[in-house]
């Protein structure tokens, strides 16, 4: 199958497998990238959604918003059950009782149910090489259950579980970096992506869909419910995920790391954490140490990401 070209002309006039009439909050990202995963590409798609926000509120009862074979797994089996799927096709056609068809394998999940719920189902169909790719819509907190803190929240970070008052001031932690924990499973493809950036986005799909083995893709998800923020602000605060390097835009292919976008200029952490209620009591007198600390691992982590891609040789596109 030739790649589908990725002009928005041409995308709007095809067909929307993933329809209107879901129940996600307004100006919810996880939509948006669901629409601009499923828009990339016309092959035959079967998806498996571990339970969250896009579970619970695309399919209620007999009503559904997904226009291709989709099942509901649990939370922590959604990466299990599409490769058994995967698994059952191949027989199948091996066996000549099915026509092959270029079926393409997705797993899309919540980060709570796929860095912490579900990721020992999603390590073990990553290891075991099933054709497919997962992709976390990354929020930053099991939002759908009442925003507790996952390991998925960044630092500083206020949360019902880890409330700033008082006692703590947001999260302690720092974040867990999930996509470079997928990438040393030694896997074909890995990715990280924004749905600001969607042509970005939309390439690393089409490149992921033409690479035999597991794949993983990253996605930041804005949440304006757990993110404290406004309901028109999901692709800015994508997008300035990106020009802050909070969020870099980079790939693992065959173990070769690039950087697919880099900020022109690159913006400091406040400009990213200001539009959000759930960083607001950082900007306390008290905690400016905290401001400061978020800004230096952001810097670390971006000089690293950068001197990995020179040591590839890869190059950055403005």
């Amino acid at each position: 199958m030739t790649t589908k070209p990725l002009k928005l002309r041409e995308l709007a006039k095809g067909e929307d497998r993933f329809t209107h009439g879901h129940r996600m909050c307004s100006g919810c990202g996880a939509p948006i990238i669901v629409k601009q995963v499923l828009m990339a590409t016309d092959y035959p798609i079967i998806a498996s959604n571990a339970t969250g926000c896009l579970e619970v509120s695309t399919c209620i009862q007999q009503y559904t918003a997904w226009k291709i074979p989709w099942i509901h797994s649990a939370f922590e089996n959604a990466a299990a059950t599409i490769s058994g799927v995967e698994a059952m096709y191949k027989s199948l056609v091996k066996q000549g009782k099915i026509e092959d068809k270029q079926v393409k394998f997705i797993a899309f999940g919540g980060d709570g149910g796929t860095y912490d719920i579900g990721f020992q189902s999603l390590s073990g169909a990553m290891e075991r090489g099933h054709d497919m790719m997962y992709i976390c819509y990354d929020n930053g907190a099991y939002m759908n259950t009442g925003i507790q803190r996952s390991s998925a929240t960044p630092f500083g970070a206020n949360t019902t579980t880890c409330p700033a008052g008082d006692i703590i001031p947001g999260k302690p932690q720092q974040r867990k970096d999930l996509t470079r924990i997928m990438a040393a499973h030694g896997i074909p493809y890995v990715a990280q992506a924004s749905p600001a950036h969607w042509m970005d986005l939309m390439k690393k799909v089409q490149k992921a869909f033409e690479i035999k083995g597991p794949k993983f893709m990253n996605v930041i998800s804005p949440c304006n419910r757990g993110w404290r923020s406004r309901t028109d602000d999901a692709i800015m605060l994508s997008k300035l995920a990106v020009d802050t390097c909070y969020w870099p835009l980079y790939e693992v292919e065959n173990g070769v790391l690039k950087i697919t976008v880099k900020p022109k200029e690159k913006k400091p952490i406040v400009d990213f954490l200001k539009p959000q209620g759930r960083f607001k009591h950082l900007f306390a007198p008290e905690n400016a140490a905290m401001l400061l600390q978020i800004q230096a691992d952001i810097d670390s982590e971006w000089e690293k990401l950068q001197k990995l891609a020179a040591f590839y040789g890869t190059e950055e596109k403005q």
